[in-house]
């Protein structure tokens, strides 16, 4: 999903523990190897080794009070600004969700652009949520709204359709 990630504005980065020698070793054999009609795969983004594990370290990838160095499974969303705006943390024994992943940096760059949040299960061109006022005449004026795009279940549950 490289591509579709880049055409979202997003690069792809990967951290490990272990050694440049581990990492160009693991590069060769995924890109030799065939499963679920995958063959061929480039990994052609940059992988850090941080056999200091200063960086796992500080991220969190690593598990307290543990002698191994073997690191948590962790997604990081950093935005242009260089601030973590998602943190997904997978247990060793359970793989990535690529298109979750993908569905909540949309839903972070559809809150940036609109200045509404997403519901639960949001997907591109759902309705949005708008900001829960926070006065009594915001609250009459958003329930009194007659903008179009507009709807609201309650004073505080209000939404916006999505213009994709």
């Amino acid at each position: 999903m490289k591509e579709e990630f880049r055409q979202m504005n997003v690069e792809l980065l990967g951290l490990s523990v272990d050694s440049l020698y581990s990492h160009i070793a693991w590069i060769r054999k995924i890109e030799e190897l065939e499963w679920k009609g995958m063959k061929n795969v480039k990994i052609d983004f940059p992988v850090i080794a941080d056999l200091n594990t200063k960086v796992s370290t500080k991220y969190g990838m690593l598990q307290p009070n543990v002698s191994s160095t073997q690191a948590v499974r962790a997604v990081f969303v950093i935005d242009p600004e260089g601030i973590i705006r998602s943190i997904i943390y997978y247990p060793l024994t359970t793989g990535r969700n690529f298109d979750e992943i993908k569905r909540m940096i949309l839903a972070l760059q559809k809150s940036d652009e609109t200045h509404n949040s997403t519901p639960a299960n949001w997907q591109p061109g759902d309705d949005l949520i708008i900001s829960t006022p926070t006065t009594v005449a915001d609250a009459e004026a958003g329930m009194a709204s007659t903008d179009e795009d507009e709807y609201a279940l309650d004073w505080f549950l209000r939404f916006r359709k999505d213009k994709v």
